[in-house]
C-alpha cells in the first residue's frame, strides 16, 4: 500500500456588492480589513484590489479541507455582508467592466501590469490551485509528465468562466482562453526529466525571459516553494464539493503515478497532441466535448473518460471514491459554467433584460459562495455548439 500525500488548496475571489452583483474597483479599507481579519494567516493579496486568495495550511485528507474551507469561507462571508459585500467564486465575472479595476499596488504586481500590460489587465480571474507533496528523490518534471494527460478531465470538471464582459464566450472557460495569452501558462514544455527542467531555466534566466527567482504559469508545475507538484489548470469552484473533488482527483492521480509498480502510460510526441486538443475541447465545450481516448485514440466522453481514469487508478481510499461520485455527479448535473448559463437563460425566457439576467447570475454564484445550493434544473440542453 502507497503512503497518502499531504496536499493543500488555494482558492481565489472576487468581491462583489450583494445587493447588485457588481465588483468591486476599488475596495474601501474597512473591506480590506475585513478580509486581513477574517482570513488571518491564511490571507494572500492577489493582483487586483477586488481580489483576494486563501491559502490552505497542509491537509491529510478531504474531509480536513472540507472544515477549513468551510469555515473560512463562512467567516469571510459573514464579515464582509456587514459592509455588503459577498465572495465571488466563480472563474469570471459576467460583465466586470475589468479596464476599471485597479491593479494591486505592491512593487511585484506593479512590475506584472508593466511588463505584461493589457493582457495583465484583463486577467481578473480567479484560479483553484492544488499543491501535492511528493517525496524527496521525486523527478517532478517525469511525474508531471505522467499525469498530463488527465489534466483536460480536471479542467471538465471545474469549469466557471463561460461569461465575459456582458457575453457568452461559447466557451465553458473562457478563462483559460484568457490564460493562453500570457507567456509560460499553457501546458508545461515538453522536458524529459528534471535535468531538461533545469536547463531550460539556465536557457531563459540570462535572456531576460524568465527572473532568477521567476515561474513558470503553467498548468501544471513543480513548485519551487514547496516540493509538490501543483495543479493550476481549472477554473475556482463556487461549489466548494466540486473544488474538493478535483483536489481530491488529483492528489489520487498523483499518488498512483508515484507508486513504483505502476506501469505509466507511453509517453510521446503522440500523447501530448493528444493532450493538447482534448485541453482546447474542454476549454470550449466542456462535459459536452466528445474527446480522444488511449491507447487507440478512440473517441470518449467526459463520462467515459472519468470511467478509463477510475479503471487505470483503482479508486482505493475514501477521499478517492468521494472525490469520484463528486465527478459523476457534475458530470450529470452539470458545472458552473452550465448553471450560470441555464439562470441566464431563464431569466431571459422570464422577460428579463439582458443586464438583469447577468446580474442574475451574479447572484446565484454569491449563494453558491455562501454555501447555498444550486436551485436550477439539469441544463443539459444549454451547451453552445
Amino acid at each position: 500500500m502507497y503512503r497518502p500525500c499531504t496536499f493543500g488548496i488555494e482558492e481565489e475571489y472576487l468581491l462583489a456588492v450583494l445587493a447588485s452583483g457588481r465588483l468591486l474597483t476599488s475596495p474601501s479599507p474597512a473591506v480590506a480589513r475585513r478580509c486581513r481579519d477574517a482570513a488571518g494567516q491564511y490571507f494572500v493579496e492577489e493582483m487586483f484590489r477586488s481580489q483576494i486568495e486563501i491559502a490552505s495550511p497542509i491537509f491529510g485528507n478531504l474531509h480536513e479541507a472540507c472544515e477549513f474551507f468551510q469555515e473560512y469561507r463562512h467567516r469571510l462571508n459573514a464579515s464582509l455582508a456587514e459592509e455588503g459585500v459577498g465572495l465571488y467564486c466563480a472563474s469570471s465575472h459576467p460583465n466586470a467592466p475589468w479596464l476599471r479595476q485597479k491593479a494591486r499596488p505592491s512593487p511585484h504586481y506593479r512590475q506584472v501590469f508593466d511588463d505584461y500590460q493589457l493582457v495583465a489587465r484583463r486577467s481578473l480571474l480567479n484560479g483553484l490551485h492544488v499543491h501535492v507533496g511528493v517525496p524527496p528523490g521525486c523527478d517532478r518534471m517525469q511525474l508531471i509528465n505522467r499525469l498530463l494527460y488527465w489534466l483536460p478531465l480536471l479542467l471538465v470538471l471545474s469549469t466557471s468562466s463561460p461569461f465575459w464582459g456582458g457575453e457568452d464566450t461559447g466557451y465553458m472557460s473562457y478563462r483559460r482562453v484568457i490564460c493562453g495569452e500570457w507567456p509560460h501558462m499553457g501546458l508545461p514544455e515538453a522536458l524529459p526529466d528534471w535535468a531538461a527542467y533545469e536547463r531550460y531555466r539556465a536557457l531563459l534566466q540570462p535572456t531576460g525571459a524568465l527572473a532568477k527567482d521567476g515561474d513558470f504559469w503553467w498548468a501544471i508545475r513543480p513548485s519551487r516553494r514547496f516540493p509538490t507538484v501543483e495543479l493550476r489548470i481549472c477554473d475556482a469552484c463556487p461549489d466548494l464539493e466540486d473544488a474538493l473533488c478535483v483536489a481530491g482527483l488529483f492528489r489520487h492521480l498523483v499518488e498512483h503515478n508515484l507508486q513504483p509498480r505502476y506501469d505509466p502510460m507511453p509517453l510521446g510526441r503522440e500523447l501530448r497532441w493528444i493532450t493538447q486538443e482534448n485541453y482546447w475541447r474542454a476549454m470550449r465545450h466542456g462535459r459536452f466535448a466528445e474527446f480522444i481516448g488511449l491507447p487507440d485514440q478512440q473517441p470518449v466522453t467526459a463520462q467515459g473518460w472519468l470511467s478509463q481514469l477510475q479503471a487505470r487508478h483503482a479508486v482505493d481510499t475514501v477521499d478517492a471514491e468521494r472525490a469520484c461520485q463528486q465527478a459523476q455527479l457534475i458530470l450529470q448535473a452539470g458545472t458552473s459554467a452550465d448553471h450560470q448559463r441555464q439562470v441566464r437563460a431563464r431569466a431571459l425566457a422570464d422577460g428579463a433584460t439582458a443586464a438583469l439576467a447577468l446580474q442574475a447570475v451574479a447572484a446565484q454564484v454569491l449563494a453558491q459562495g455562501r454555501g447555498e445550493p444550486v436551485t436550477a434544473q439539469s441544463s443539459a440542453g444549454l451547451a453552445i455548439r
